[in-house]
C-alpha cells in the first residue's frame, strides 16, 4: 500500500519531533502538511522538513481528502476540540500527552473516535524507548522474578513553551506534563493491573514566579495484584534532562538510565552546539547524546501508529489507555490536595482542570 499520508497541528518543539521522527522512519508514512495559526511557524516547520501544505486553520487542513492522519501537538486544552473535529472528517488521530484536560473530555474523545470508526492512538513514546522496552521484554521473561516496584523518573528545569506554565492552558504543572508518562509507563510495564490506589505529595519550589502549577511531585501508585509504582517528576531540577527507570522484583531488578548509556561523557572550555534535550549549557561537563529521537523511541512509535491505520498492527497506546492516566492524574492533584490516599475508580465531575483538585478550586468531592 502507499505511505499513510499525515497532517501534523502544531509547530513547536513536540511538532517538530513529530516531523522529525515520521522522516528517521519513512517507509510507513508521509507528513504532507502542518497547520498552525502563528504566522510563520508552520511555514518555518514545513520548509525545515519539505513538507509541501502549510495551513494556519487545522479545519482547513482536515479537509484535505488525502490526509489520512493526524498528530496533535497542541496545549491540551485544544486536545478534545481537535480530537474531535478529526474524527468528524474522517482522520485516525495521534494525540499527545496528557490526552485532555478532564475525564469529560478523554471520554468524548474516545466516543467520537469510535462513533466515525478512526482510531485514537495516545502518544507515549516510553511505551517505545528502546532501554525500557527491552526491560519488559526481561520482566515478562521472568528476569525479576515477581515484580513488587516500578519506578520512573523524568526531571528538568522546565519546559520548552509558555503555554505549559499557565494551568488555564495546561491543566496543571509538572505532574501534569510528566507525570502521565510514569502513570503510563508502570501500567503498561505491569501489563495494565487496575489502578486501587494513589497518593501524591507536590509543590512549587522554584518557579512561583511564574506558575500556579507544581514544579515537582511524587507519586505513589498501589496497582491490582501488590506491585506499586513510583513516578517522580520535577520541573526543577537543573543541569538538563534526567530520565531513569528502576525495575524491582523478588528474583531480581534492573536499571535504566535514558540518556547515560546513550552518551558521550565530555569537558569542553568553550563549549560546543546541542548536547541533548533542555541542557542549558555545554561548557564544562556535559554528556551529548547520538540517536536522541530513537532513543526516546519517537520514530519507532510513529512508525507503529501508521502500520495500525493500514491494519498492520494493533495499537500499543490508544485513547483507553490515556482515560486510565487522567483518572489517576485527577486522584494525584486530589491527594496532594487533602494529604491522603485516593481509592480508585475516581471519577469527580465538573472538574474545570486536574490541579483544581490539588489548590482547592474545585466543587467536586474528594
Amino acid at each position: 500500500m502507499n505511505k499513510v499520508k499525515v497532517g501534523i497541528i502544531g509547530s513547536q518543539f513536540e511538532a517538530d519531533i513529530h516531523a522529525a521522527s515520521f522522516q528517521i522512519a519513512p517507509e510507513e508514512a508521509e507528513v504532507v502538511a502542518v497547520a498552525s495559526p502563528t504566522p510563520g511557524n508552520a511555514q518555518a516547520l514545513a520548509s525545515r522538513y519539505g513538507i509541501p501544505r502549510v495551513f494556519t486553520s487545522y479545519q482547513e487542513m482536515l479537509r484535505e481528502p488525502d490526509i489520512e492522519m493526524v498528530t496533535i501537538a497542541a496545549p491540551n486544552r485544544l486536545h478534545c476540540r481537535m480530537t474531535v473535529d478529526a474524527a468528524r472528517a474522517g482522520k485516525h488521530v495521534v494525540c499527545e500527552k496528557p490526552l485532555a484536560m478532564t475525564l469529560e473530555e478523554a471520554e468524548e474523545m474516545i466516543g467520537a473516535c469510535r462513533k466515525q470508526g478512526v482510531l485514537l492512538l495516545y502518544a507515549e513514546e516510553l511505551f517505545f524507548t528502546p532501554k525500557y522496552v527491552k526491560a519488559k521484554e526481561m520482566a515478562d521473561q521472568g528476569a525479576f522474578g515477581k515484580v513488587y516496584l516500578v519506578k520512573q523518573s523524568e526531571k528538568h528545569f522546565g519546559p520548552h513553551s509558555s503555554w505549559f506554565w499557565d494551568v488555564e492552558k495546561s491543566g496543571g504543572g509538572v505532574f501534569m506534563d510528566m507525570g502521565c508518562h510514569g502513570i503510563a509507563f508502570c501500567y503498561w510495564f505491569l501489563n495494565r493491573p487496575a489502578i486501587q490506589s494513589v497518593y501524591c505529595q507536590m509543590g512549587t519550589y522554584v518557579h512561583a514566579d511564574k506558575t500556579r502549577g507544581e514544579d515537582n511531585s511524587i507519586c505513589v501508585i498501589e496497582f491490582d495484584g501488590g506491585a506499586a509504582g513510583l513516578v517522580e517528576n520535577s520541573w526543577a531540577r537543573r543541569g538538563g534532562m534526567d530520565d531513569r527507570v528502576e525495575v524491582h522484583g523478588d528474583g531480581g531488578l534492573t536499571y535504566a538510565n535514558l540518556h547515560m548509556g546513550n552518551a558521550l561523557p565530555t569537558y569542553s572550555e568553550a563549549g560546543y552546539g546541542y548536547a541533548v534535550e533542555k541542557a542549558p549549557s555545554t561548557k564544562g561537563w556535559s554528556y551529548p547524546v547520538f540517536e536522541e529521537l530513537w532513543n526516546y523511541g519517537f520514530p519507532q512509535e510513529m512508525r507503529h501508529f501508521a502500520r495500525c491505520v493500514r491494519g498492520k498492527e494493533q495499537p500499543i497506546a490508544t485513547g483507553e489507555d490515556g482515560l486510565v492516566v487522567m483518572e489517576a492524574l485527577y486522584a494525584g492533584y486530589a491527594s496532594a490536595g487533602c494529604g491522603a490516599k485516593m481509592a480508585l475508580p475516581y471519577r469527580p465531575r465538573g472538574v474545570k482542570k486536574p490541579i483544581d483538585l490539588w489548590l482547592g478550586q474545585s466543587s467536586a468531592a474528594i
